[in-house]
């Protein structure tokens, strides 16, 4: 008996036994959603995010103060000069690669913000920062400006607000010109930021202000304040090279020694996206334990049913090894309807996790449509496996029956 005839065969036995044949396809069917579904929604939502990120990540580096958390197997660290405001102010006069750079620096972790009687909670971020910040860093802004460059020369007293201390300092009110105080001063408010979740600077990039940079540098009260310089390279793919300019150029006006590790940090932008792919790994991994646990159940389910099959297709098998059917003919004609079987469910799985993978995404608007190709073929390529699984023992035990014990069966 040919392949084509075992398929035939496959499908006919499928149409005889249609209800627990679907029952099964539709077990199959659910550990390829939970598979391939939960893949297609990761990858869709990962792109949309990765997209958002770029400015953060992709096409960025930055300059900052070596971490005090960086040890030396052990040994004692070696402590060099913070990085000072007019050392990255000439790094940005000289630095000659085609990008956008800005400096930043934060002035407190703890700040209140007050307007009259209302006051936030004392967990709000003040940071410094010239006309770059808001592009380099991707916050938008849901109303009023940016600063000009002659408020951050000057050091105006202007502030731009997250949208969390607008709203517990301006509940129904315009913003926009009124004025909020801090550390004594008053600033004048000319923007507010766009909500931005976890994904803004930090976890709480909805409770920031930020001030020009030469403002906070005068509120500093001589407290040595850190900065860090963030630079946007025009084209991504030359990024290490820019990035190795801009370590000799910090080289030289750190007057780092020949031979001497570098007394500064510089690196990309990526945190962002590498925490992204972290998470996406292990959604990947929960979405494989589901998807195996599904189809582990299916393929019980598709033995048993095999199992039956064969129980009541004895005489059959007898009439086929008297006309000449060898064994492993036997062994192959149901093995082929196991695997047709979970290709059937296979099939509608895939169908069905391409939509519900993108469908959800795009419906919290953080998605775009995405077919994951290779998914999609290593689910057929698991269903066909567990077809085989599946199939080999009922297979067997219908190739070893005996065609005259087979023909006396009832």
């Amino acid at each position: 008996m040919h392949i084509v005839e075992n398929v035939r065969e496959g499908i006919k036995s499928i149409k005889s036994n249609l209800l627990r044949t679907v029952i099964t396809a539709a077990i199959v069917a659910l550990g390829i959603i939970a598979l391939v579904g939960t893949l297609t929604a990761i990858e869709a939502m990962k792109a949309k995010v990765s997209e958002s990120l770029a400015g953060l990540g992709a096409n960025s580096f930055d300059i900052k103060d070596i971490s005090r958390r960086r040890q030396n197997a052990g040994k004692a660290q070696k402590v060099y000069p913070i990085i000072k405001y007019k050392e990255l102010k000439k790094f940005k006069q000289l630095y000659r690669y085609q990008s956008t750079s800005g400096i930043s620096t934060n002035l407190s972790w703890t700040a209140e913000i007050k307007r009259f009687s209302k006051i936030t909670n004392p967990n709000v971020g003040v940071f410094g920062a010239d006309v770059n910040y808001l592009i380099l860093e991707n916050y938008d802004l849901d109303k009023g400006r940016n600063f000009s460059e002659l408020e951050v020369k000057n050091g105006a007293h202007v502030v731009i607000l997250g949208i969390s201390v607008a709203n517990k300092l301006f509940e129904n009110e315009e913003p926009l010109g009124e004025e909020v105080s801090f550390f004594g001063r008053k600033f004048k408010v000319i923007g507010v930021l766009k909500e931005q979740g976890g994904l803004g600077n930090n976890s709480g990039g909805d409770r920031q202000v930020i001030i020009p940079i030469e403002t906070a540098n005068a509120m500093s009260s001589q407290r040595a304040l850190r900065y860090q310089l963030t630079a946007a390279i025009d084209r991504t793919e030359e990024l290490d090279f820019a990035m190795g300019e801009a370590t000799g150029l910090m080289r030289a006006i750190r007057k780092d020694q020949l031979g001497k590790e570098e007394s500064f940090e510089i690196t990309k932008s990526d945190s962002l996206s590498g925490t992204l792919d972290d998470i996406a790994g292990w959604m990947r991994i929960v979405a494989l334990v589901l998807g195996f646990v599904t189809l582990f159940g299916a393929s019980i389910c598709l033995m048993n049913i095999m199992m039956v099959s064969v129980t009541e297709r004895t005489r059959e098998i007898g009439v086929r090894k008297a006309l000449g059917a060898t064994p492993a003919k036997i062994k192959q004609q149901f093995l082929i309807e196991a695997i047709v079987i979970c290709i059937m469910g296979g099939g509608f799985g895939v169908i069905f996790s391409i939509m519900l993978g993108n469908v959800v995404p795009i419906l919290i608007g953080a998605g775009s449509f995405t077919v994951p190709w290779l998914w999609i073929i290593v689910g057929l390529i698991v269903c066909i496996g567990v077809g085989l699984v599946s199939g080999y023992l009922p297979a067997r035990k219908a190739a070893r029956l005996d065609p005259i014990e087979s023909l006396r069966f009832e």
